[in-house]
């Protein structure tokens, strides 16, 4: 398993080393349909409206001490349209060993540095076939968040439209995460492929463990993916999986968006 599940949540010090991100292969020799760009490349993530909607998770015990943000990241999360504003989504195996209120989400994170703010999750939603069987075909969750400040997260930092029933490969789609050895998010566009009936792959280099909950983005800025499912995202770092958002996970996004009116 190449992602960072059921992981500790006290801090704990960065992985040494940095990732080497590989230059044009045979894959990218194809421009994306979407235009953005060539396919199959890994590159860091540029600050933009998009990719300040996805950020790291965090320890509860990082939400007081921003300066000691570095080093305690350990999977990734991004902001989903939810009717109170309050929505991220990632792997279920992320956060189903945390208690509600024991983890914070830093949208935009970067070098040590909260520029959206320290937003604490509130409540965690799991669908049954991960919290009852840890089933690879249910990894995925999503959690809210409390204001900060009179202010909800997704006015802040805007938010992708979580869709379920795309079809696999429809269109290329880009992958954002924070791999546990950076201090900034990574990204890569590819088209992906059907992996099962249950489960979609994309081959993008480099994303390694911290990338779970990575959020996959189609040209319509919907979220047609997690990274996560298949062996927890993967045993390489070079190809990595997402469950096929279908009826369950159409379900959970119902329960989070409808817990609380």
């Amino acid at each position: 398993m190449k992602r960072t599940p059921r992981v500790s949540l006290t801090s704990r010090p960065a992985l040494l080393g940095t990732v080497v991100l590989l230059a044009l292969t045979s894959a990218s020799v194809a421009a994306a349909d979407d235009g953005r760009g060539p396919l199959g490349v890994t590159a860091d993530a540029a600050a933009s409206r998009q990719s300040v909607r996805v950020g790291a998770l965090f320890g509860a015990d990082r939400a007081d001490r921003p300066d000691r943000l570095a080093g305690g990241h350990f999977c990734t999360a991004s902001v989903v349209h939810s009717p109170r504003g309050d929505l991220i989504v990632t792997a279920a195996h992320c956060v189903d060993g945390a208690d509600d209120g024991g983890l914070v989400f830093v949208p935009g994170y970067r070098d040590g540095r909260a520029p959206y703010g320290v937003w604490k999750v509130t409540r965690r939603f799991l669908p049954d076939g991960w919290a009852k069987r840890q089933d690879e075909d249910s990894d995925v969750a999503f959690a809210t968040v409390a204001e900060r400040d009179g202010r909800r997260l997704e006015d802040v930092v805007g938010a992708g439209r979580f869709a379920t029933g795309v079809a696999t490969g429809a269109t290329a789609v880009t992958v954002t995460g924070y791999p546990d050895s950076r201090e900034t998010p990574i990204t890569c566009t590819n088209r992906p492929a059907a992996h099962s009936r249950t489960q979609q792959r994309i081959d993008c280099p480099e994303f390694t463990g911290g990338t779970s909950g990575s959020p996959w983005v189609n040209g319509d800025g919907q979220v047609v993916g997690i990274l996560g499912g298949h062996e927890q995202g993967g045993a390489t770092a070079d190809t990595s999986y997402s469950v096929v958002l279908a009826d369950e996970a159409a379900e959970l996004y119902r329960d989070a968006t409808a817990a609380g009116r």
